[in-house]
């Protein structure tokens, strides 16, 4: 995290399709999209009181695409945390996060157990049929 400044940049990076532009207009705006629009990438700010201090979050929307990989590591070398979302329907969409997860690690390097990293189960809300990526937490991707 930056050492004298109240601003930060949040990364939010998944498979597309998982819900990462619902979850960030959710914590925005306070809104929510039914339809599913492909991003490419989307910035926002939102300003936040934390510990008695205002701050500032840049939460950046990434594409769900692999076809952008410049833009994923500008993307990590910029970041000061991620968010690494999921569908609890998809099992592909977790074992999608590895390798990026494995990006940040090389570009942040050594500092990485400093780096707040939140791995998020989204789509909870589709029916038990559908949810195939169960306990995912503590048995699929153990991140340390």
């Amino acid at each position: 995290m930056p050492e004298q400044s109240n601003d930060y940049r949040v990364v939010v990076f998944g498979a597309g399709g998982v819900g990462k532009s619902s979850l960030v207009l959710r914590f925005v705006k306070g809104t929510f999209r039914e339809s599913y629009i492909p991003t490419i990438e989307d910035t926002y700010r939102q300003v936040i009181s934390c510990n008695k201090n205002i701050c500032t979050l840049q939460i950046t929307d990434t594409t769900g695409s692999h076809q952008f990989p410049a833009m994923q590591r500008l993307s990590i070398s910029k970041g000061h945390a991620f968010i690494l979302v999921y569908s609890v329907c998809s099992r592909q969409s977790l074992e999608e996060l590895r390798p990026i997860f494995e990006v940040i690690k090389e570009i942040k390097g050594p500092d990485i157990s400093q780096i707040p990293i939140m791995l998020t189960g989204n789509k909870c809300d589709e029916s038990a049929e559908l949810r195939e990526v169960r306990m995912v937490g503590e048995q699929v991707l153990y991140i340390n």
